[in-house]
């Protein structure tokens, strides 16, 4: 049986330190001497650039170092993807652009790795037609989608690679019940039933293997030393390949089937819920500004609070969606939603130039109006 494993690592760049430390202690470092124990294990990942940069800033040059190792030797394959977690499908090509560069930027820097020219992780799975053409264009070769970006009646062949018809990109599709699940548990109990499935494919937060699921009894550990169970990278996968030509449609890996093809995106973007339509208000107002003044001698620090408050987890957070399932909490955070609030509008606050004092006015109003909101609802729905 063959295992592919992709793995996302990621923490927003605002989050506070202790946070950052106990994804490390409790995950990174166990999947890294997972791979550095196993010399036939091959994982696939995402690192996303503001964790990098987090991880640089906090000291932790040791895991970098077996980072770097691990890629150098061709084991931990690493993908291109946004530097700071936006939800690209929402955004203006422009800023798509400066946060794949910016990854790119980050992950040589730090890592020493080139990721231009191989995969690519698109957050949350947040596949559009037009986003593939633009990662496409930008010389990526593949990208990894759930199955809910399949065609409407289309069901995941197990063993296929697909050719995306919209950006002639290969694909590869994650198999959405396993990964959903602890997948060590499942592949263990596959491989002792002699199931006929050769070809496993899982994609997840790197987080799950040990800070959303403690695993105490180390499955994750017995799994991989089952000599029936076979690992390579995505992208050695696909140079044998023969893909299957498909045409995909919009989709994330939280996308439910089926589902009104406008609202693929609740979780982020919920025509129905008015704190996900005033914060994107927000975001677009903190993006109108930075290119109206794009000299401004403060731009650094507009750019700066920008990238943090365009993240995908600052929209994740006002949804209300129960993940327990998935081993996740329910998506209902106002700390979390005002953290990104904070750094909006302190982009548009950071900017010098009189004349942006339009832009400020009006974003001041609109935050106190998503305060009050964010807060009685908080107070009276979830309390």
């Amino acid at each position: 049986m063959l295992w592919l494993n992709f793995i996302h690592l990621y923490q927003p760049a605002n989050s506070p330190s202790a946070h950052i430390k106990e994804a490390v202690e409790k995950s990174y470092l166990r999947l890294t001497r997972l791979l550095e124990e196993h010399p036939d294990l091959y994982f696939s990942a995402n690192i996303s650039g503001c964790l990098l940069e987090r991880l640089r800033d906090e000291g932790f040059t040791d895991l970098l170092a077996r980072w770097r190792s691990l890629v150098a030797s061709g084991r931990l394959e690493l993908v291109g993807s946004a530097a700071y977690h936006a939800f690209l499908p929402l955004l203006p090509d422009k800023e798509i652009i400066y946060q794949i560069q910016r990854h790119e930027e980050l992950t040589e820097e730090i890592l020493g790795a080139v990721v231009k020219g191989g995969g690519f992780f698109l957050p949350e799975m947040a596949y559009t037609p037009a986003l593939a053409q633009l990662v496409k264009a930008r010389g990526y070769r593949w990208l990894i989608l759930d199955e809910a970006s399949l065609p409407a009646g289309a069901v995941a062949d197990a063993g296929a690679a697909y050719l995306d018809n919209n950006s002639g990109l290969q694909v590869l599709v994650r198999q959405r019940e396993l990964s959903n699940s602890y997948a060590p548990d499942l592949i263990q109990a596959l491989l002792a039933a002699d199931n006929p499935q050769t070809l496993l494919v899982t994609a997840t937060d790197a987080e799950l293997y040990g800070l959303r699921h403690e695993d105490p009894t180390a499955e994750l550990e017995k799994m991989v030393k089952l000599p029936k169970l076979q690992t390579e990278t995505i992208s050695f996968f696909l140079s044998k390949a023969k893909p299957v030509p498909i045409t995909f449609r919009s989709a994330s890996w939280e996308t439910q089937r089926p589902d009104d093809d406008s609202q693929v995106f609740l979780v982020w973007n919920d025509r129905h819920n008015r704190l996900h339509r005033d914060l994107w208000r927000l975001a677009n107002l903190a993006l109108v500004a930075g290119d109206k003044y794009p000299q401004d001698p403060n731009y650094f620090w507009y750019r700066w609070h920008l990238d943090r408050g365009l993240a995908s987890c600052v929209f994740w957070w006002a949804s209300g969606r129960d993940f327990f399932k998935n081993f996740g909490p329910k998506a209902w955070n106002p700390d979390e939603v005002e953290n990104g609030i904070n750094d909006l509008i302190r982009a548009v606050r950071a900017l010098q130039n009189p004349a942006s004092r339009r832009e400020k006015l009006l974003a001041e109003k609109l935050v106190n109006q998503i305060r009050g909101r964010l807060w009685r609802q908080h107070w009276q729905k979830y309390f």
